[in-house]
């Protein structure tokens, strides 16, 4: 702070000087003060062009703290001053100027000036302000000491948490690593890349020269399949009751309960035949003692035993990220051991490696099977299928295969008879192997034929509407649905052996309707049969007239459980 008449200089931070009037208040408190006022000027380039700049400048609450801070009370409504400041180029020198005026130079350098003053006191409290700067005010303006500290420049580090950039060479070096990779697997991280898919080539099989059909493979190697797990005993605190009392069962005959219990909630158990053939077969499973207890199903209760199987259930749905990542694995470890054979040299996914575990068969629609207890199937029912000079699987622990067998001319790797239907399960290969794949092949080179020939069936049949036989004409007419509905041939079933399901030549009289005229339509047949998988064909057909008379041909003299075709079956559908 430096003092002249009338008013004081007062050098603010960033270099600016401001004058401050003497108010008569504050002379007696501030007299004699000393104050250090420190600056830091910004470097900047000698070549900067300095310019000359008016300011004006009204004293707001900020000054009130500015002038606080260096001692000073001074109100901010008495305090309007327009400064003039003047940027000049100095030789390494800083000149206060009188009045609002101020030549300065920016050094190269970054620098610290201390300055000292001394605070006199003013003359006459009566001395009037003055507003204008003249030439006599540097004259009272006392000798200022500069001391410049020249600071070294620092060299600029690169900002933390990003990329380091590359070179040119470096760049170029990382597109050649990704050019040779060309078909690499690239794995990242918490996801698992499956190495043997990625490695394993495509077969290019139909490129091979065609052998002779009979024969399916040259060499066979497999390691059997995968049987289900054994059956863990209910914990002593799950208990069986009959009449309200708890029973102890034996293994299997509570293995047998198990299966019922898990299906308590399901509208199987609600069926008459379900629960007939279900306790017909449990009660072969039990001991004397207990076939001789337990004689009647309503008096069963197997609540206890499903709400065990209902809350571990919930348990393996509510196992942690890492525990799920653990059953996955040991999976996956079991499906690249016994998912896979060597054929031909190659390797070759196998389709259903798993056995299916043992329960209750349930069937489609209203099956007359359902609720038959499904066996376990073990080793000794199992009938393995490779080559003679592979290496034959190894049983379980304890067990050996029924029989093995070194036939090319079937596609199986493993076959066993069910007990329900006494029909023979396979294990086949997966659908993209080259086996399967022949088949399809062929059925589609099949296809490929019909497109030439089919008109000339199609006109073959029409003739055959207006035949003299019979034969003839229910066979026409069950080529005409079978080309325009795209139904089903269907095969001759044993009766009270499968489920009533129907194909175009197995259906009766009960399944079509004919109306001469329906929903302004002339010559409809109205459909309604389970097909497939017991699922309902429901649907309204308007047909030529030939056919149309046929129908009622074919209808006369009959009840509705009599065949419709009933001198035709699929064998002679197929050689006409």
């Amino acid at each position: 702070m430096t003092t002249v008449e009338g008013e004081s200089l007062f050098r603010a931070q960033n270099g600016d000087a401001y004058r401050i009037p003497s108010h008569p208040s504050q002379q007696s408190d501030h007299e004699q003060k000393m104050c250090t006022v420190k600056t830091e000027t910004e470097q900047q380039s000698s070549e900067q062009t300095t310019t000359s700049t008016d300011h004006l400048w009204t004293a707001s609450s900020s000054v009130d703290d500015l002038a606080q801070r260096n001692g000073l009370i001074v109100s901010s409504s008495e305090l309007k001053i327009k400064v003039k400041v003047k940027q000049e180029p100095q030789d390494g020198k800083l000149n206060a100027v009188s009045g609002n005026t101020r030549k300065q130079q920016i050094p190269r350098e970054l620098a610290e000036t201390s300055v000292k003053c001394e605070e006199s006191s003013p003359k006459s409290q009566s001395k009037k302000r003055k507003t204008k700067a003249d030439d006599n005010t540097s004259s009272s303006v006392q000798k200022k000491k500069v001391k410049i500290k020249e600071i070294e420049p620092q060299p600029i580090k690169p900002p933390k948490g990003k990329r380091k950039v590359k070179s040119e060479k470096e760049i170029d070096q990382t597109s050649k690593n990704k050019a040779d990779s060309g078909s690499e697997v690239k794995q990242e991280k918490g996801k698992r890349v499956k190495k043997e898919e990625q490695e394993t080539e495509v077969w290019r099989w139909w490129e091979e020269e065609k052998r002779d059909d009979s024969v399916k493979w040259k060499f066979l190697e497999h390691k059997g399949p995968v049987f289900a797990p054994p059956y863990e005993p209910l914990p002593s605190s799950v208990n069986f009751y009959y009449d309200g009392k708890p029973m102890k069962l034996s293994e299997g005959a509570e293995e047998v309960a198990t299966f019922y219990s898990k299906m308590l909630d399901h509208e199987y158990t609600t069926k008459d035949v379900f629960n007939k053939n279900f306790f017909h077969d449990w009660r072969k499973m039990m001991n004397p003692k207990e076939r001789e207890t337990i004689t009647d199903l309503s008096r069963c209760n197997f609540r206890e035993m499903n709400e065990y199987f209902t809350k571990k259930s919930e348990e393996r749905k509510a196992l942690s990220k890492d525990e799920k990542k653990k059953l996955k694995d040991e999976q996956e470890a079991q499906r690249l051991i016994y998912g896979y054979a060597v054929v031909d040299g190659h390797k070759e996914k196998i389709g259903n490696y798993k056995i299916e575990p043992p329960g209750l068969f349930r069937g489609r629609g209203t099956h007359p099977k359902m609720g038959r207890l499904k066996r376990r199937i073990q080793p000794e029912d199992v009938i393995i299928n490779c080559s003679k000079d592979a290496k034959v699987p190894e049983p379980p622990p304890g067990h050996s295969w029924k029989e093995v067998r070194y036939d090319n001319t079937v596609t199986w790797l493993a076959s066993w008879t069910e007990n329900i239907m006494g029909s023979n399960k396979y294990v086949m290969l997966n659908p993209s192997s080259k086996i399967k794949g022949e088949k399809d092949w062929e059925k589609y080179e099949t296809a490929r034929k019909l497109k030439d020939v089919v008109e000339k069936i199609r006109s073959e049949y029409r003739n055959d509407w207006k035949s003299k036989e019979m034969k003839v004409r229910q066979r026409a007419v069950a080529l005409y649905f079978i080309d325009k509905l795209a139904l089903r041939a269907g095969n001759e079933k044993e009766d009270n052996e499968t489920a009533d399901t129907v194909g175009c030549c197995s259906l009766r009289c009960e399944h079509i309707k004919l109306h001469k005229e329906l929903d302004g339509q002339q010559n409809v047949v109205e459909f309604d049969f389970l097909g497939k998988d017991s699922i309902r064909y429901y649907n309204r057909v308007p047909v030529e007239s030939r056919v149309f008379k046929n129908l009622r041909i074919f209808m006369e003299h009959k009840s509705p459980d009599d065949d419709l075709f009933d001198r035709l079956n699929v064998c002679i559908l197929r050689i006409g």
